[in-house]
């Protein structure tokens, strides 16, 4: 561990940046930026586990769905929270603040059959896109129309995934009655 003891920003604090928003819009925008950054890291992780834990006929496509998932979920909380940096204030990092932040809940270290596991997936998709969908429409009522964009931008893939999620739940399968007994 680093025995440097000046902090250049704390945590809670915006700065004054070169793109010019107003440091009060500022501040509402990263706030929901790390209520984005801290929903997609749970979910992360949650994605995550069911890659790790999938089992049955489907695994070898769920595996990589879901890992495939989770990629694009690490890639959109980076971007969310560049854009955090970028607008003066200090983007959420550590498990417990991100657990803390989040407002979609892990759903814990049991491990559950695959379809319950997809079902609870979907529900923190679901959640997080209402989420998004607010804070894309915060950040335009604040004048800020590059985060604006980019949560568009990460709200189509969210939405994409749920999407995909919602296939995997549908009734109709290939799989034989007497090869899942």
């Amino acid at each position: 561990m680093s025995t440097q003891k000046t902090v250049r920003q704390p945590a809670d604090e915006v700065e004054e940046t070169a793109l010019r928003i107003d440091k009060d819009k500022a501040e509402q925008i990263i706030d929901a930026l790390n209520t984005d950054l801290a929903n997609a890291y749970v979910l992360y992780h949650q994605l995550k586990k069911h890659h790790w834990n999938v089992e049955g006929a489907e695994f070898l496509e769920l595996h990589r769905f879901l890992e495939e998932a989770y990629e694009h979920v690490e890639e959109g909380a980076d971007i969310i929270a560049e854009r955090a940096q970028a607008l003066g204030g200090v983007p959420v990092a550590g498990p417990s603040n991100q657990e803390e932040r989040a407002t979609v809940e892990f759903e814990g270290e049991d491990v559950y059959d695959v379809r319950t596991s997809l079902e609870n997936d979907l529900e923190m998709y679901g959640d997080i896109i209402e989420d998004l969908r607010e804070h894309i429409q915060l950040a335009g009522n604040l004048g800020d129309p590059a985060t604006e964009e980019i949560l568009r931008t990460i709200l189509v893939e969210v939405e994409e995934d749920a999407h995909h999620i919602e296939h995997y739940l549908e009734d109709d399968t290939l799989v034989l009655e007497e090869a899942t007994h």
